[in-house]
């Protein structure tokens, strides 16, 4: 094949999984000209979806998107009108009832619906009246509290827009006093399952909820997940949803949208190497160099890739604060089992509707998810794996043929680097029949029901979406690592000090990993603020040259 000929654009954007698609999309509608350069073949890096067998979809990395649907932006680039259709996931959150053998009450599984009424009600049957009327405050307590963390991802990580989104919820409201400061410290930078610990007695319950907050990343027991697990309050107003037709739809439909406004995405040629000029002014991003020898010339680079990818991307021309930026990756994430079956999984005690609409919190007891990540910790492979469920083909008959169905099964904690040197290829089939395994037990006869696996690995996460170690978050999200300190404190303002014209987007930056977008939609703003005052400078000398000439006119 040919390869494209250069190119000269106003923006260059490496990467096409979300965030760079929603950067170029804000630009673009801007009036500026975008070109996304993608190194795979597949649209939407860790937000797409394939062809896995014949006539069945398969996601490759999210499948239930929450954020996104709390930032404003799919409203604000008008993606339903570029063929993007979620599906709600309620209810969005299900626990089943205890295994046999596990302490429990009546057997009774935990149902979380947008409707609170009827979220409480299964609390009460499940676990009690106080732990139901409990839950019914949490969520009006910290629903305002959610809501300002939202605010705060969707804004430069500065000081001052941390105070201004989180200043509300401290003040007073009605001649109505708030929560004192100093109590809304301690629950934000305590521990998930401290804040859970102070509010409800059901182990039960609170398994589920830590289950769900740990989704971000880290254990239950670190300081500052309290937010992480207080997301749920902010699921009673907006459900998380599924694509028709899979996570994919997202990213296709910010691709269409971006092509309707003059720009485009090209696949199967990404950046190999920043193309970097110095004016005499200091070194500026003037572009990038594609794996196939192309060159696009731009007025600024937007990385939405990896933090260590720009980094290895600008090679000798960068400067001290990337070239020295080392992150904390961590040593792996999870391990994700595709499974292709004939029937979803059954929960007994539940229906399809209750049970197969969203997450499937497989976990009843906090000291499972403890023992998980105290073995990835160790480097060891978790000896009780814990699984979190998701079926969306029961609601999306798009995703595979009548009598079909996708099922993805989520394992925490997989360690990349295993202490005993033990190979992922050779675990890979093992570790999959095991988390399998740990799904039938709370959903008998689901082990029999599959027919195909695709499993990812940490190493295999690695491989298929260029994720390093296998972390789907890019960076580590500990309280060190979010903020004004991701992907470290020199860069975590979107730009790179020492290379103009050079900004970062992605995972690797704040607000960190899962779909959300906010940080496409912060770089791009800030891009653009940045063209400014060059706009208003040439408008100046046009305007001054004009006058010029009128005043030649009239002499």
């Amino acid at each position: 094949m040919t390869p494209a000929p250069d190119a000269a654009v106003d923006v260059v954007v490496i990467g096409s999984g979300h965030n760079g698609l929603v950067a170029a999309c804000y630009l673009a509608r801007a009036g500026l000209s975008v070109e996304v350069v993608e190194s795979d073949d597949v649209l939407g890096g860790a937000v797409s979806t394939v062809e896995r067998w014949p006539g069945v979809r398969v996601d490759r990395g999210s499948s239930a998107h929450v954020i996104v649907r709390h930032s404003g932006i799919v409203e604000e680039l008008d993606l339903a009108s570029h063929g993007l259709r979620y599906l709600d996931c309620d209810p969005w959150g299900f626990a089943p009832a205890p295994r046999p053998g596990d302490d429990g009450p009546d057997g009774r599984p935990l149902v979380f619906s947008v409707d609170l009424d009827a979220t409480c009600a299964s609390i009460t049957d499940a676990c009690g009246p106080e732990d139901a009327a409990a839950y019914r405050t949490f969520v009006e307590v910290w629903g305002p509290r959610s809501r300002a963390v939202a605010n705060s991802f969707g804004a430069r990580p500065s000081p001052g827009s941390l105070v201004r989104s989180f200043w509300p919820v401290g003040a007073p409201s009605g001649g109505r006093p708030r929560t004192p400061g100093g109590e809304i410290a301690v629950d934000f930078l305590g521990s998930g399952d401290a804040l859970l610990d102070r509010w409800f007695t059901s182990e039960r319950l609170k398994a589920a909820l830590a289950w769900f907050g740990a989704q971000s990343g880290p254990p239950m027991s670190e300081p500052g997940t309290a937010a992480m697990v207080a997301w749920v309050a902010l699921l009673h107003d907006i459900p998380p949803g599924h694509p028709v037709g899979g996570s994919g739809g997202l990213t296709a439909a910010l691709r269409r949208r971006l092509e309707a406004d003059g720009s485009q995405v090209v696949l199967g040629d990404g950046a190999a190497r920043l193309l970097v000029e110095d004016d005499g002014s200091g070194p500026r991003a003037v572009g990038v160099e594609t794996t196939s020898g192309r060159r696009v010339h731009a007025a600024a680079v937007l990385a939405a890739c990896h933090i260590q990818v720009t980094r290895q991307l600008a090679g000798d021309a960068a400067p001290p604060a990337l070239a020295t930026a080392d992150p904390p990756l961590g040593n792996g994430f999870g391990l994700v089992v595709r499974a292709l079956t004939d029937a979803p999984p059954q929960y007994p005690g539940a229906s399809e509707d209750e049970s197969l609409q969203g997450l499937q919190l497989l976990c009843t007891d906090r000291a499972d998810l403890a023992a998980a990540h105290g073995d990835w910790g160790a480097g060891r492979l978790p000896r009780v794996p814990v699984p979190l469920a998701m079926c969306f083909s029961a609601s999306d008959d798009t995703l595979a043929p009548e009598g079909r169905h996708v099922v993805t099964i989520w394992g925490q904690w997989y360690p990349y680097a295993l202490a005993d040197g033990s190979d992922w290829d050779t675990l890979a089939d093992a570790e999959a029949a095991r988390l399998v395994a740990a799904v039938d037990r709370y959903a008998p006869g689901f082990a029999n029901s599959v027919q195909r696996l695709y499993v990812q690995t940490p190493l295999e996460l690695e491989r298929e979406l260029s994720l390093p170690r296998g972390n789907v978050m890019h960076v580590e999200m500990g309280l060190a690592s979010m903020f004004g300190f991701r992907p470290t404190p020199a860069l975590s303002g979107y730009r790179v000090p020492g290379l103009a014209g050079l900004y970062l987007a992605g995972a690797s930056t704040h607000p960190g990993g899962g779909v959300s977008g906010n940080s496409g939609r912060s770089a791009a703003r800030l891009l653009l603020a940045d063209r400014r005052p060059a706009a208003r400078l040439r408008a100046a000398g046009v305007r001054g040259i004009r006058r010029g000439v009128r005043r030649i006119r009239s002499a």
